[in-house]
């Protein structure tokens, strides 16, 4: 499956136009693609296509003094300490591509779970043809990462019928839940915000 640069938009369009989200995508440049996912969160980089992302929290006064916001380093950490790739990557495992649409679906709703898409007028099926859209812009060939466990860790598949949820905060907000996409050439975050 492929995209274009109008189906990619139009799907993380409307999966994400009721959550507060951060949606970004930048190029793949070194070895140790956390470094690229901080240059990211960093708004360093922009998208190499030109596709359009989104980011709820564009206009908000703490990227002053965090370029990263509202991205940051462990809670237990100095919250002005800048974030390093370390700090990306101890808080994500990895996970296989049906876990990563599952997510990218459940990343619609600031609680992480499918039941949130009863809202949306299209079948699960449908649903999970966006997802797909979404993922196809990074190939075949990609690794997925997360900061959310569902259902047994360590197996590298969330599982969504489970009750057992549990996330590594990687912003400075009450809550969040966030897939990394990593290409040879880009890497894409996904991000739900719950700033209550």
């Amino acid at each position: 499956m492929s995209t274009d640069q109008a189906s990619w938009e139009a799907a993380v369009r409307h999966l994400y136009e009721d959550a507060y989200a951060f949606i970004a995508t930048g190029p793949r440049t070194q070895e140790d693609w956390r470094a690229d996912a901080l240059a990211v969160m960093e708004r360093a980089v922009p998208d190499p296509r030109g596709w359009a992302g989104l980011d709820d929290t564009a206009d908000d006064p703490e990227r002053a003094a965090r370029p990263a916001f509202p991205f940051g380093p462990p809670r237990s950490a100095d919250p002005f300490r800048p974030l390093t790739p370390a700090d990306v990557g101890e808080r994500l495992r990895e996970i296989d591509r049906a876990s990563a649409e599952d997510l990218l679906l459940a990343l619609t709703d600031e609680g992480c779970t499918l039941r949130s898409l009863e809202r949306f007028a299209e079948s699960s099926d449908e649903l999970r043809d966006l997802a797909r859209t979404i993922l196809a812009r990074y190939g075949d060939a990609v690794t997925c990462h997360t900061n959310v466990t569902v259902g047994a860790p360590g197996t590298g598949t969330l599982d969504f019928t489970s009750s057992h949820w549990s996330y590594s905060p990687m912003t400075f907000y009450w809550e969040d839940s966030g897939l990394v996409v990593v290409s040879d050439t880009e890497v894409g975050l996904f991000w739900n915000l719950a700033d209550q």
